[in-house]
């Protein structure tokens, strides 16, 4: 049996929440998580919208293997 391990070099994933704090705490966990498989953040990016007169934020945050 042949085993092989292939390692993660770059990941993007997406987050919405409804409010600032609820968005830090998804992103926060995530960051923690990929810290495990040696992943750090290279870049976020995020912004809001209005619909219904409600407020929603996302962010989209880019993971990358240390070199």
């Amino acid at each position: 049996m042949n085993f092989q391990l292939d390692l993660i070099k770059d990941k993007v994933e997406f987050f919405e929440a409804a409010s600032l704090q609820e968005l830090e705490k998804k992103i926060n966990t995530q960051i923690e998580n990929n810290q495990a498989i040696l992943l750090r953040v290279r870049s976020v990016s995020h912004q809001s919208a209005v619909v219904d007169d409600r407020i929603y934020y996302s962010a989209v945050v880019h993971f990358a293997a240390e070199a």
